[in-house]
């Protein structure tokens, strides 16, 4: 039998929400820990399993930091904690006293599910009326794009993210609005000589 090459599969780019689609997704929330879940996930650019195991103690408002402990790969890393999460974190801790783990699952002694999470972002972006096809892992990939699109380097952007090729991370210059805009039109660099009135 002759070696038959397989196909290539297709490359396609993830979905990436605008500021105000995500937004919307948070405004569908109408459960304070649920909401304060997508926010983390969205402003800490965390994988849902990241964000399922992250404990009260990862929550260093000291340092302004949130610990991301054993993610993809076992490595621990640090990403910022902005006051704005640090305050709706602390409602949400007020309210509910999660403990040990910040978003507890049916028992306060097990995390929520990924399932759990996974569906709820469905019916929250559907609640939302947002016709693209979210997931959680949609609000890691606009978290990356939205940092570069605000000037953040893509060595950062690399460290927040855990990747451990560049390479990874560069991928989301394709989908950086901001980036593709600054791209020099070149019809115009070249000059080319305007258009005579006789021309179709």
């Amino acid at each position: 039998m002759p070696h038959l090459p397989y196909g290539k599969k297709p490359k396609t780019l993830p979905v990436v929400l605008s500021p105000d689609e995500v937004r919307q997704l948070f405004q569908a929330c109408d459960r304070l820990r649920d909401r304060v879940l997508l926010q983390t996930t969205y402003a800490c650019g965390l994988r849902v399993a990241e964000v399922v195991h992250l404990q009260v103690t990862d929550i260093d408002s000291h340092r302004m930091v949130v610990w991301v402990r054993q993610g993809k790969g076992r490595k621990d890393r640090l990403v910022p904690l902005s006051a704005q999460l640090l305050t709706q974190l602390r409602d949400y801790w007020r309210q509910e006293r999660p403990q040990p783990w910040l978003f507890p699952g049916q028992t306060p002694h097990q995390p929520l599910s990924l399932a759990t999470v996974q569906n709820l972002v469905v019916r929250r972006a559907a609640d939302a009326g947002l016709s693209k096809h979210v997931t959680p892992h949609t609000l890691r990939h606009s978290y990356a794009t939205h940092l570069l699109e605000a000037g953040t380097d893509l060595c950062t952007l690399q460290k927040l993210l855990g990747h451990s090729s560049l390479k990874t991370t560069a991928r989301y210059l394709h989908l950086s609005t901001q980036h593709l805009q600054k791209t020099p039109c070149l019809l115009e660099w070249i000059a080319l000589p305007a258009s005579s009135p006789e021309a179709p």
